[in-house]
């Protein structure tokens, strides 16, 4: 009840101004709101909220009003798949934004597609989410690329010889991003000494560890969620594993370091994009997300406001407001100058962009490095 009631209070406001009427634009998202990764959903979906504050203060695109309606997918996949649908069916709505996580992206595309609604992810990297169909799109990069971008960093960064790797096997994302770095890195010359998994949920990863530690690996790498990573982190330290660890952008999340507190810190993971960086649109895109929010965007938010300004974009050049009219301007996208980099969308609908590697110090996240496609 309690997760319900959260919702409804998140959902309801933006439901109250989005009639659909001669001066709005319909736009949908889902996210989770709640559930074990609620941070996700809340950090896109603070983004997407930034960017049609910003769209709509400066006259809204062909003239009208984008009118946002936010949904909570609760972090389950059928709950995913019922907003997509309710979105397309009850709100009307021209596309969609949304979601984060792989899996569920990948079970509520195809209600998108069937009705040829434009479906933007802000953050799926699992390549298979579009391959869903040519309605769904993603401006982020894709796990081969943040695979690779890890594999290159462990070997030639910090000319590491033996991994282990820790899985999440029930989540798309970490499987693909694990397979990904394993035949990468073995194609440097490394070797895997180890390749063991866990499930979202779980609390006691001492046993895999422990196996793990008499393998004496240089590094390990864990590309899950936050969640996990945390509890993976402090074990392993209590465990006497002191190599350095290693994820995805699965960390990015104010919640880590609560989890993991000073197990965590010295660690490395991919990344869309740096709060460190010079760049004027990522320097002018934190100051207005700290005014309106009073807390500095992680990764989640900034490709949540890079997705609505893309979609908002391709709204405005497109000739009508139909499906197939949006679609094919989204993916005439290129050269985008977005807060997570340029973006530009290939002949398969992902992103082909720029990933930096971030070390994190407390709630801080220090950058290391940029690595291009």
């Amino acid at each position: 009840m309690k997760n319900l009631f959260l919702s409804l209070i998140l959902t309801l406001p933006l439901l109250a101004g989005c009639t659909k009427n001669n001066n709005e634009i319909a736009i949908g998202e889902f996210d989770s709101m709640t559930g074990s990764d609620a941070t996700f959903g809340l950090s896109s979906n603070k983004g997407v909220r930034l960017a049609i504050d910003e769209i709509n203060a400066a006259g809204g695109v062909k003239g009208k009003k984008l009118a946002l309606t936010a949904m909570d997918d609760q972090g389950k996949n059928e709950e995913a798949v019922s907003a997509v649908t309710r979105l397309v069916t009850q709100t009307k709505v021209v596309a969609i934004i949304g979601g984060v996580a792989s899996g569920r992206s990948k079970a509520s595309a195809p209600v998108a597609q069937s009705h040829q609604i434009p479906f933007v992810s802000p953050a799926s990297t699992n390549p298979d989410v579009t391959k869903v169909g040519d309605y769904v799109f993603r401006i982020c990069f894709i796990d081969p690329f943040q695979g690779l971008v890890m594999a290159k960093f462990a070997s030639e960064n910090m000319k590491m010889k033996k991994v282990a790797i820790l899985r999440d096997v029930k989540n798309d994302y970490s499987v693909g991003l694990a397979d990904v770095f394993a035949q990468e890195f073995k194609k440097r010359g490394g070797e895997i000494v180890s390749d063991l998994s866990y499930q979202a949920g779980d609390i006691d990863f001492k046993a895999q560890l422990t196996q793990i530690r008499s393998k004496n690996p240089d590094t390990l790498y864990i590309p899950g969620y936050y969640t996990e990573v945390g509890l993976i982190a402090q074990q392993a330290r209590q465990l006497g594993i002191k190599v350095p660890l290693m994820g995805g952008d699965g960390w990015d999340s104010e919640k880590l370091s609560e989890i993991g507190k000073e197990a965590i810190n010295g660690n490395y993971f991919s990344n869309h994009y740096t709060t460190e960086s010079t760049d004027p649109a990522v320097s002018d895109f934190i100051k207005k997300f700290k005014a309106k929010y009073n807390e500095t965007p992680d990764a989640l938010a900034a490709l949540g406001y890079d997705a609505a300004k893309i979609l908002a974009a391709a709204i405005e050049r497109a000739p009508n407001l139909s499906g197939p009219a949006i679609r094919d301007e989204i993916a005439k996208t290129k050269d985008f100058g977005g807060v997570t980099g340029k973006i530009t969308l290939n002949a398969n609908r992902d992103a082909v962009k720029s990933a930096v590697v971030i070390q994190v110090d407390g709630k801080n996240r220090k950058f290391i490095t940029t690595i291009s496609p």
